[in-house]
């Protein structure tokens, strides 16, 4: 293992994990980001006139493709039963923005980290082009791993001194 990372063998070549001797545990993950929009957009899509549609409604169900696809799209990710997958929305009317959550659940042999961060992504992926008829000028930004429970390494939280 080169560098202590797991994902390179003692070469040094990209491998997938070998999970088959880990045990099958519950395990979840929790992760954030923003999209930033202007007062135009986040009017347009509180008040549902985006002319493509229910924006937050179909930005949702795009995450959550996302995540059940995650292994298909991150080279080394093991595909996953997902047993629960969420995404919810914060609506901050006074900076414009949409706040973004993902939550996934499983019991595996590995964890959801990057399908709960692929399902965030997702989503703000779909509000921008869902909107960026109205304006281009949208900022995606704080795309990052909240917590995550289960597993050999044990629970996480974001801020949390190790």
């Amino acid at each position: 293992m080169a560098n202590g990372l797991t994902h390179f063998d003692k070469e040094g070549n990209a491998v997938m994990v070998d999970v088959s001797d880990k045990s099958v545990t519950y395990r979840t993950a929790l992760a954030t980001g923003y999209i930033s929009v202007g007062p135009e957009i986040m009017t347009c899509v509180t008040e549902g006139n985006v002319k493509k549609g229910d924006v937050l409604g179909v930005a949702r169900v795009a995450g959550i493709m996302g995540v059940k696809k995650t292994s298909e799209l991150i080279p080394m990710c093991h595909p996953l039963p997902i047993q629960k997958c969420s995404i919810d929305y914060e609506l901050d009317h006074e900076k414009n923005r949409i706040h973004v959550f993902c939550t996934v659940k499983t019991e595996g042999k590995t964890g959801v980290e990057m399908e709960a961060l692929t399902g965030v992504q997702v989503t703000l992926l779909t509000i921008y082009d869902m909107c960026k008829a109205i304006d281009k000028h949208m900022v995606m930004s704080e795309i990052h791993l909240v917590e995550k429970t289960g597993g050999k390494s044990g629970d996480f939280r974001f801020g949390d001194e190790t």
